[in-house]
């Protein structure tokens, strides 16, 4: 694993921070679950991560590595329920918010899909949850043309000998573990936190008590201090200060509710030209315009709106693999219309993606995560929640495909994102298909008490958007 995959799966056992994505996707009619399950079967063959599981590293300060499944089993990973009598849309979501909940088993390769029959008026659906060790949102979607067709009748994959393939990888020969010792960890701690630009004597200390910590757990908490000092010199990356935020949105739970908001894509972009700005703009203003007004009818007037977008440095086709750079934005709300708000995001966002493109925070993100990957779980996790309390919400914008698509001969109607919320209120993830924004509202129902008013919210808030561009 890279240091920032180390990372997430460092984390992985706090369910405030659990880094999982999936997607909802509902189809015109069930889908062929003997042809989709034809389809997966190839594309595990094809995919050497989808059958491989984690074996953590020889020493406390080495990376997990992907290792073959020799027990690898299609049927655990791909299954297959029906609702009873005609399920709703809210049923549905219901029962994926609760299978979101579930943790991996660690012993097993970190993916899951579920196809569901009996959705209302005769439709189908299918559930795809992934670890995001395997890969970050653009490759997730390449993952997805594995399963999916541009046309309803689209011929079959090749049938594939999966047996033999896993037999034939686990038979292979593993490669052999880099040498590992404690100097070799602290001094490729010393050479992250220079290349983050850090001072070179706070640089060395928390290299070096980083890696003592993991020896010596009683040192861990003064570690952590150290690495959070040393961070703080690196606030154009990360933003570390946990002030600010929504006053009711501090409390945090394990809990998950799924919620869905559907806009077409034509008049976001009219909205967005008229009004100066681009999709992205205007998706994050109505996130943001949302949270104002569920406040306001919640008596309570927000000064600054704290959220984060993503910045992706992904090159190339690929599956695998985490290639992105998480951007934290303060906004202050003051009293503004849509489009003076518009402007205002878009500007901040700006600001903050140049000044992570000039720093190359790219590379000194994962120097942070590769110091942070010698802390113990326990205190990484309290560094990241600490780092997340003051966030009201993250998002992700994707782009889809422009034409209808199908799964097993039935037609892609929607779909809903779930995005890891990391310990923030809401994930509002959004990918373009078939003319439409198609967003998954992801909320942490003990954090924001009615999503359900989060998502009139959302509705209102783009269609003031749109009506604004005249």
């Amino acid at each position: 694993m890279s240091a920032t995959e180390a990372v997430m799966w460092k984390i992985s056992n706090d369910p405030w921070l659990r880094p999982v994505a999936g997607t909802l996707t509902v189809v015109d009619r069930p889908i062929d679950s003997d042809l989709f399950r034809r389809r997966v079967r190839y594309a595990v063959a094809e995919i050497a991560r989808l059958r491989e599981r984690v074996e953590p590293g020889p020493a406390p300060w080495d990376p997990p590595r992907w290792i073959p499944d020799r027990d690898f089993d299609l049927d655990y990973h791909l299954r297959h329920v029906a609702l009873a009598a005609e399920g709703s849309m809210t049923e549905l979501q219901e029962l994926v918010s609760r299978w979101y909940e579930d943790p991996f088993d660690p012993a097993r390769p970190l993916w899951q899909f579920v196809i569901v029959d009996g959705v209302e008026d005769g439709k189908g659906a299918l559930f795809c949850k992934l670890h995001h060790t395997i890969s970050d949102g653009i490759g997730l979607l390449r993952l997805s043309e594995r399963y999916m067709d541009l046309e309803r009748d689209a011929p079959p994959p090749p049938d594939v000998p999966l047996h033999a393939v896993i037999a034939e990888a686990a038979a292979a020969p593993a490669a052999p573990a880099e040498p590992s010792s404690l100097e070799t960890a602290v001094d490729a701690a010393r050479r992250v936190t220079r290349l983050a630009g850090w001072p070179l004597g706070v640089a060395q200390r928390g290299a070096g008590e980083a890696a003592m910590a993991v020896l010596h757990p009683r040192r861990a908490v003064g570690a952590a201090g150290q690495l959070v000092d040393a961070l703080r010199g690196t606030a154009d990356q990360v933003d570390l200060d946990g002030a600010g935020g929504s006053p009711l949105w501090t409390a945090r739970s394990a809990r998950r509710h799924l919620e869905s908001v559907r806009v077409p894509l034509l008049a976001i972009k009219q909205a967005g030209a008229a009004l100066g700005g681009s999709v992205n703009d205007v998706f994050v203003t109505g996130a943001v315009n949302a949270v104002v007004a569920y406040h306001q009818r919640h008596g309570t007037e927000l000064e600054t709106v704290k959220f984060s977008f993503v910045v992706s440095q992904r090159q190339g086709g690929g599956v695998g693999g985490n290639f992105f750079t998480p951007v934290r934005v303060r906004l202050p709300v003051p009293p503004a219309s849509p489009s003076e708000r518009l402007i205002t995001v878009r500007d901040a966002m700006a600001l903050r993606r140049t000044a992570i493109q000039t720093k190359n925070s790219g590379s000194s993100l994962s120097g942070l995560a590769g110091v942070a990957q010698l802390l113990p779980a326990s205190i990484l996790s309290r560094i990241a929640r600490s780092q997340v309390a003051g966030v009201d919400f993250a998002t992700s914008n994707l782009r889809g495909a422009p034409i209808p698509l199908y799964i097993a001969g039935a037609r892609v109607l929607h779909s809903a994102t779930l995005g890891p919320l990391a310990g923030t209120p809401f994930n509002l993830t959004t990918i373009s298909y078939d003319g439409s924004l198609d967003m998954g509202l992801l909320v942490d129902p003990v954090a924001v008490e009615s999503p359900g008013e989060l998502r009139v919210c959302l509705e209102e808030a783009y269609g003031d958007l749109t009506r604004a561009a005249g």
